[in-house]
């Protein structure tokens, strides 16, 4: 007997939490078996052959918004070549509609409902003894097909004990290139529509004792990111206190541990723990939304805006601290110019990302059974994602798109940290610039096209010469382009050493004699004359750009001292 545990992963450096926690709950049926990852980069004959392969008495497949397309077409091709093999799926994306789910899928035998480990374990007994579909009612948290037909639903399973689950990492061989996710805590205390944690009530928590020993394993293995999966992970503080001072004690300087949080719940005993902690140990991911307080209400949130500036505020100071801030697009009774408030507000915190994401209906959420009751038209396939509300067309919503890749390219990259603050500094709005900015890349026929780091920057100088300008603060008149080309010249070394000089940038040969007293390390250092002193690390929200200086000013960067957080180069100023 073996059955094989499936996972299609979104890329490969991912880790799935289900399959192993579900093996190492199994027990004694452990043996028997077998794990499965692949990814959606994966072709998908490639990932049918390789199950083919492994000749499995059950195949039972780990289902997400980002895979379950693939999972029903490797599993109907599957089920041709072995139509007497059992298929079961479990996970978020297949826990509601049941019964509409088997109506549609014939080829699946049943659905592990929910919380899947004590369900996995009593289904692993059920095969290791016969295959009588008839002898499955006394499981609980299943849907399945009977012999006859009928898809029958038994009861729903009572929620574990967290400390039940054993540590399902031990025995994994290879954590060099893995991105491992790991849960001290499961359900959720609040009550947000948009998401399914809010259906789980039932909180609770894995003994401390239990979480500190299977840290200490991932810190000892050098694993390189550990991602806690808690929906709100510092919704108990002595909780969150406890394993933050043991990673902090315990640390070795290798590992990154990243915390989904609430800010605004973040207490000032919590804030000086963590300022206190080596840069990049760990980063946070703070989900804010909205500043819209109707639709914070509507959407049933807890939120207390200012406090969560104040908190983002302070450890942006703190330098140490990685932080990421979402804004979804599509809420009830937020529309455009709301969100592009709500944007602006945020942006002016200057986290080092700033995620736009689109609403995303989720099977089982309130606003999946409240969508047309708020407008909300959305894809009928994964993942679900809203294309207008009644309070936000397509049209507007395709705008905010723009903005979004504009964002991922020139913001959340880290690449054009420099020239991004003196930007903002001119804008009017900072989701204005960008709205415009991928306008002009969408007229020039470049959004579908790779650009390497230079072409973006000569597509930016191009938009700031010849673009709109409504964006900025004192009219439609034209940005300095000496400063900007200098901008990006600081943003291109901040980075890497380049081997390609930029068109615009000064002739290095006009200044080699500097170049070979100072740069004695070879590749691991440059320096680079400027006009202009460009804001630093600390400095953000300006509001005013740098003046032009007659006589450079000198700067040596150091490519051998990085800084943790966006790794690049310490910067030294030079008199010549």
């Amino acid at each position: 007997m073996k059955i094989l545990l499936t996972a299609i992963n979104a890329k490969y450096i991912h880790s799935n939490l289900a399959i192993y926690s579900l093996k190492a709950f199994a027990g004694e049926y452990g043996r028997k078996i077998e794990l499965a990852e692949y990814t959606i980069n994966n072709q998908k004959d490639y990932i049918l052959e390789d199950i083919y392969k492994r000749r499995a008495d059950v195949v039972c497949f780990s289902c997400y918004i980002w895979n379950l397309t693939y999972v029903e077409e490797i599993a109907r091709e599957y089920h041709k070549l072995f139509s007497e093999t059992p298929i079961w799926v479990g996970g978020p994306e297949v826990s509601y509609n049941v019964k509409d789910f088997l109506a549609k899928h014939p080829y699946i035998t049943g659905v592990m409902i929910g919380e899947g480990e004590a369900t996995f374990r009593e289904l692993c007994g059920h095969y290791s003894e016969c295959r009588d579909l008839e002898n499955l009612t006394d499981i609980d948290g299943l849907a399945y097909r009977a012999e006859s037909g009928a898809i029958v639903i038994t009861k729903n399973r009572e929620p574990i004990d967290m400390n039940s689950i054993p540590f399902c990492y031990d025995a994994m061989a290879d954590f060099s290139n893995r991105i491992i996710y790991y849960e001290s805590s499961r359900g959720c205390p609040f009550s947000c529509s948009y998401c399914l944690s809010s259906v789980d009530k039932s909180l609770r928590f894995r003994n401390l004792d239990f979480v500190k020993r299977e840290l200490l394993f991932f810190i000892e293995h050098k694993v390189p990111q550990v991602k806690f999966v808690d929906r709100t992970f510092n919704c108990n503080h002595q909780h969150a206190l406890e394993i933050w001072r043991f990673i902090k004690e315990k640390d070795q300087g290798i590992t990154n541990f990243h915390f989904e949080i609430s800010a605004d719940l973040m207490n000032q005993e919590e804030l000086e723990l963590i300022l206190d902690m080596r840069p990049g140990l760990i980063q946070l991911e703070i989900g804010v939304q909205t500043t819209n307080e109707v639709t914070i209400r509507e959407i049933h949130r807890s939120m207390k805006l200012d406090r969560i500036k104040e908190v983002v505020t302070a450890i942006k100071r703190g330098g140490n601290i990685h932080q990421h801030l979402d804004l979804i697009a599509g809420l009830p009774f937020e529309g455009y110019e709301s969100f592009r408030n709500s944007f602006d507000e945020i942006f002016a915190l200057w986290a080092n990302q700033l995620q736009l994401g689109f609403l995303k209906v989720l099977k089982g959420s309130y606003l999946y059974d409240h969508a047309k009751e708020y407008g909300i038209v959305y894809h009928m396939n994964p993942p679900y994602e809203v294309m207008s509300t009644n309070w936000l067309t397509y049209e507007e919503l395709l705008l905010i798109k723009r903005v979004e890749e504009m964002v991922e390219v020139y913001y959340n990259s880290g690449q054009f940290e420099v020239t991004m603050k003196l930007i903002d500094a001119m804008a009017a709005s900072a989701f204005d610039f960008f709205r415009q900015l991928g306008l002009y890349y969408e007229k020039k026929g470049y959004l579908a096209m790779n650009h390497s780091r230079i072409r973006r920057c000569e597509i930016l100088l191009a938009f700031l010469e010849e673009g709109e300008r409504s964006w900025l603060k004192d009219g439609r008149e034209k940005p300095e382009p000496k400063m900007l080309r200098e901008a990006l010249t600081f943003d291109l070394y901040y980075r890497e050493n380049c081997t390609t000089r930029p068109s615009w940038a000064a002739d290095m040969n006009t200044f080699k004699d500097v170049t070979r007293k100072y740069c004695r390390n070879g590749k691991m250092s440059h320096i680079e004359p400027f006009h202009y002193l460009f804001p630093g690390k600390d400095q953000w929200g300006i509001r005013s750009v740098p003046r032009r200086k007659e006589k450079p000013v000198w700067v040596l960067f150091h490519y051998d001292e990085r800084d943790p957080l966006d790794h690049q180069a310490r910067t030294e100023y030079i008199t010549v």
